[in-house]
């Protein structure tokens, strides 16, 4: 088995047929089926399921897929060290939180497109759960996201702290008025965002009853809270930067229901290139723990 065979069979199985397969890798499908049955009879077992209507991996199939791509990750991993100059340039894919996105994101890309301009810079937003997925998969070169993470894969790197609020409509002044609220909506981020696991959490404490109402943006949840609809948890400062104009009510939490930190993921078996470490810098460069860091030497 071989870097190409692994190639066929990541062709056949997205496609689903020998015939197409072949035609995208400029083969016979002669070829194409030979080099399946030989590798089937290497390994001695079956890789795909013959149906009418084309193929589809079997189990082992799937297995050997799942390696095929991790092999694929280390390839480029490796083509891109080996071209390593010190000079950052190439592509560099950057996961964030939606919240992250919206308080630090345009400081940071804008300095970073600025003075590292042969970077091919791509910005993923999502759920921590799905960031820490896809830094797993290699499809991420790392990923801001809510911590502690503790990932047996992953080393994490603390920069930012964030002072998470309440945040409802104007007519929800205190947590008493929140207990009346009949049916309160919890909106949040889709399964996986922690901050959707902290407000229920709250809640539940403070004796709340209330149902998720989950949504993909954080401009609609913006649009929600500020017609009323319900309640969500968000950075204090954040929520200062969006609503200037006092059209919702702010509600303090306890430091230990408020206070989060945000860290940066990446695999410890990835090689971190010129792209990344400047990337790294600069988030160093805008980080709270650095400030308060560098604050303290010079104290002492």
């Amino acid at each position: 088995m071989d870097a190409d065979d692994l190639r066929i069979v990541e062709a056949v199985a997205r496609i689903g047929s020998m015939n197409r397969a072949a035609a995208e890798l400029n083969m016979v499908q002669s070829n194409v089926t030979s080099r399946i049955r030989l590798l089937e009879e290497e390994l001695g077992v079956q890789l795909f399921v013959r149906h009418s209507r084309g193929v589809q991996p079997s189990e082992a199939g799937l297995r050997l897929l799942f390696y095929g791509e991790q092999i694929h990750a280390l390839f480029q991993q490796a083509i891109t060290a080996v071209k390593e100059d010190g000079s950052p340039k190439g592509t560099l894919r950057i996961g964030l939180l939606g919240t992250t996105a919206g308080l630090r994101l345009p400081t940071l890309v804008a300095q970073y497109a600025q003075e590292y301009p042969r970077v091919e810079l791509g910005i993923v937003t999502g759920t921590t759960t799905s960031l820490i997925h896809q830094v797993v998969e290699h499809e991420l070169d790392g990923a801001f996201v809510s911590g502690p993470v503790h990932h047996q894969e992953l080393s994490e790197e603390p920069l930012f702290v964030e002072d998470l609020v309440l945040v409802s409509s104007l007519s929800v002044r205190t947590f008493d008025d929140l207990a009346k609220v009949e049916n309160l909506k919890a909106i949040v981020f889709r399964q996986g965002c922690s901050y959707r696991q902290r407000l229920s959490s709250i809640l539940d404490g403070l004796g709340i009853r209330h149902v998720m109402m989950e949504f993909a943006s954080l401009d609609a949840i913006v649009t929600c809270i500020t017609a009323g609809v319900g309640i969500t948890l968000l950075p204090k400062a954040l929520v200062e930067r969006l609503w200037t104009d006092k059209s919702v009510t702010v509600h303090e939490l306890p430091v230990d229901q408020a206070r989060v930190e945000t860290v940066f993921v990446r695999r410890h078996d990835y090689h971190p290139t010129s792209a990344l470490n400047a990337f790294l810098r600069m988030g160093r460069e805008i980080s709270d723990i650095a400030l308060l860091d560098r604050q303290l030497e010079a104290i002492n």
